[in-house]
């Protein structure tokens, strides 16, 4: 079954227990795979890292609105955002945790022998080959940034 006729069978399933977070969610991977489907080039089907992406995509956006919502003090957007990130989050593979990725990267530095931040790049660059689609970009380069200075 492909991620498309999965989310059609849950957002039916969603819509009939009138579970408005998940229907939500549902629909705008729904829509984001229809979009990236129809885009020039794609030929009307999507593989498989290409929905994996597009849902961590999805999971980005939602987070860095729920930051702004947050600053804001508008709560009960961020608390909308939140809810559609657990329902994306459901079809993703299982991200490494912080220390996972710690581990992996304090391997990585001594492997390339980087020893400033300077080097960061040639640390980015072996880590994100380590990490495609595993964990997220912005914690990586985080961990490698304070690994470094």
């Amino acid at each position: 079954m492909s991620l498309e006729e999965k989310i059609n069978a849950d957002l039916k399933t969603a819509m009939l227990a009138k579970d408005e977070a998940s229907v939500r969610g549902l629909r705008a991977i729904k829509a984001a795979i229809i979009t990236a489907k129809t885009e020039k080039g794609a030929g009307g089907v999507l593989a498989e890292d290409k929905e994996m992406s597009l849902l961590q995509k999805l999971v980005k956006q939602r987070k860095e609105s729920i930051e702004i919502f947050e600053k804001e003090s508008r709560a009960d957007l961020a608390t909308k955002e939140k809810e559609e990130v657990a329902v994306i989050e459901k079809y993703l593979p299982a991200m490494l945790s912080e220390d996972e990725v710690r581990a992996t990267i304090q391997k990585i530095i001594a492997e390339t022998g980087a020893t400033s931040a300077k080097e960061m790049g040639k640390v980015m660059g072996a880590a994100s080959k380590a990490f495609a689609r595993k964990a997220d970009n912005k914690m990586v380069a985080d961990i490698v940034k304070a690994l470094l200075s």
